[in-house]
């Protein structure tokens, strides 16, 4: 019998690990089973463009109807993987059938995390994850004229963001000092605080959410504001109920190897639920942006047909908002002593950013408004030699320079 592959994931993880099944030749079933009823879609116009109304429903989507059937892509819509058999290599689907598989790719994504503080199951308490949460955020936006936004996040700003763009008086509530504290540090946070500030954003930092009332939200310090509608970016957790419940290897997502595989040979998993060893870290990282669920498929896909792959590439993001756009590259380690050096003018918003270890080797590189930089800032990441830290500073001092052979 010809085999069969089952993906358990309808996001952008799950429609690429499709495309590259029958890229690289795989002429077997795919099944692809995904639990909302939409056409596998992309997430970051849900934060962003179609968020704001510049985008149009269908951009969001990786593939049409026709490239399902076209390409033999079984897909499901609605349907979910329910339960793993690992040694009959069976799948339980949510209405019931019981699927055989060959190999198995699990991109099941990640959760937002939910308010726990008294009011949190208030009807005007709304998340951002999917394009239905998007389409009720849209509505209250034009209707809103006032709301709370509890966390300081990529979601939580880009939600602000995107609420001031429509005319609504936006209050962010924020337990760090500053926002994008963990993502980006003190330094490129405040950039980001003075530039909502400057966009009309009540930024309300280091305080907590006590209480979400009839009338709006009560701060732990006891000060009370109106609100219409409170919207919760307070990060997210990654899906493994599913994969636990099958035995599978957990540890802050699945975890897996280099090329994808999780602790069963024929179980795979990519994306936001995959804390995969990345072999130029030396370290497993799990990372929730779309560079990953873009790219990881294709990994996996290769890998899954048994072939020799590793997924190396170094972890990106990239935001929108107001006039400031970003691409952010490389990891800079939880605990790891480092430095952030300033390229160009960060009072325009014009600059570049550099984190470096006390070895002087770029972990990290950062572009803001400047966008002829890409290539030099992934060759510096992935050179893993130290830079001459006031050459890196001078705007006058060509980037090349420093991560050529020469310079090493």
């Amino acid at each position: 019998m010809p085999a069969t592959f089952v993906i358990a994931g309808g996001g952008l993880a799950a429609a690429k690990a499709a495309e590259a099944l029958r890229a690289e030749g795989f002429d077997g079933a795919i099944v692809l089973a995904g639990r909302e009823p939409h056409l596998p879609y992309e997430r970051p116009p849900l934060s962003k463009g179609y968020l704001q109304g510049g985008d149009e429903r269908q951009k969001i989507f990786v593939h049409d109807a026709d490239w399902y059937r076209d390409h033999g892509v079984d897909l499901r819509t609605g349907v979910s993987v329910t339960g793993i058999d690992p040694a009959a290599h069976q799948v339980t689907l949510s209405d019931g059938e019981r699927l055989r598989y060959d190999k198995l790719l699990l991109a099941t994504g990640a959760t937002p995390r939910r308010l726990t503080v008294p009011g949190h199951d208030r009807g005007n308490v709304l998340y951002l994850r999917t394009v239905d949460d998007c389409d009720r955020l849209r509505a209250t936006l034009s209707a809103a004229g006032r709301i709370a936004v509890v966390g300081a996040g990529w979601i939580g700003l880009e939600t602000a963001a995107a609420a001031r763009a429509a005319g609504v008086e936006v209050t962010v509530i924020e337990q760090e000092r500053q926002p994008l504290l963990g993502a980006l540090g003190p330094e490129i946070g405040a950039v980001f605080a003075a530039l909502h500030r400057e966009h009309g954003v009540d930024l309300r930092l280091g305080v907590r959410l006590a209480e979400i009332t009839e009338t709006g939200v009560r701060l732990a310090d006891g000060t009370h504001l109106d609100v219409d509608a409170v919207v919760a970016g307070i990060g997210a957790v990654p899906d493994t109920e599913l994969a636990a419940a099958a035995g599978l290897t957990i540890d802050n997502g699945i975890k897996t190897t280099a090329d994808l595989r999780t602790s069963d040979s024929d179980i795979f998993a990519a994306g936001d639920v995959a804390n995969a060893y990345h072999p130029r870290l030396g370290r497993h990282v799990r990372v929730e942006h779309w560079a990953n669920a873009l790219n990881q498929p294709a990994v996996a896909a290769r890998a899954m047909l048994g072939r020799e792959a590793a997924y190396d590439e170094p972890p990106y993001f990239y935001t929108d908002q107001y006039d400031l756009g970003m691409e952010y590259l490389g990891h800079v380690p939880p605990g790891v002593p480092h430095d952030v050096v300033i390229r160009g003018d960060v009072a325009t918003r014009e600059f570049l950013a550099f984190w470096l270890r006390d070895d002087d080797t770029v972990l990290a590189a950062m572009n803001a408004n400047i966008w002829d930089q890409g290539d030099q800032l992934k060759a510096l990441v992935l050179a893993g030699s130290p830079v001459d830290r006031s050459a890196l500073a001078d705007p006058a001092v060509p980037l090349g320079r420093l991560h050529s052979p020469r310079a090493r």
